[in-house]
């Protein structure tokens, strides 16, 4: 009985996490201050300027059973599948953390995601990996969400990638807008 009602409280979770991810968050577009990742804009020899790519993407969130650490039915985890299209061309895996409190509308959910394709570019297409970090809370049923690339985390040719994604849900679609810098080829 322990067992099925822990596993009715992480189903609950999930579809509360849902209905929190399909928020149109476009209109609810975070910024992030000025410190956390910056993307410089300078054009010298070289350096990196700001870049957007953008696109939909497809996304499978899957509840995980309980590891015993977490008795608390309000908090769950899950893993992320998604599929990106558009300018980044990729596929990603991911873990994600989720809290819900007793105030209805209010949750939070961290998450790490490694992306593994490629990035069409001013300068042509750029292939490797990276790892994008979430942090997405519920205020009373007001969202923030901040979407950024792990520093150093780029690999083969996206090493030196820098950035953050917005995404966007609009009638239940999701896409994505991503500032980022990156350095020239060698």
């Amino acid at each position: 009985m322990k067992n099925r009602t822990r596993a009715a409280t992480l189903i609950l979770l999930a579809l509360c996490l849902m209905i929190f991810l399909d928020f149109d968050l476009k209109t609810h577009a975070q910024t992030q201050p000025p410190s956390a990742n910056p993307a410089p804009t300078t054009t010298g020899k070289g350096a990196a300027m700001t870049q957007h790519a953008s696109g939909p993407f497809d996304v499978k969130v899957s509840p995980q059973t309980p590891d015993g650490k977490f008795e608390d039915a309000t908090m769950g985890r899950m893993t992320i599948d998604k599929q990106f299209h558009g300018d980044l061309e990729a596929t990603s895996k991911g873990q994600m953390l989720t809290a819900m409190t007793e105030v209805k509308g209010s949750a939070g959910y961290v998450a790490i995601e490694r992306v593994t394709g490629t990035l069409r570019t001013p300068n042509g297409v750029r292939s490797g990996t990276f790892m994008l970090q979430h942090t997405g809370s519920l205020t009373r049923g007001t969202p923030q969400l901040t979407v950024t690339v792990v520093p150093d985390s780029g690999t083969g040719q996206l090493t030196g990638l820098a950035g953050k994604m917005t995404i966007n849900i609009v009638e239940g679609k999701h896409s994505y807008d991503f500032e980022y810098t990156l350095p020239e080829a060698p």
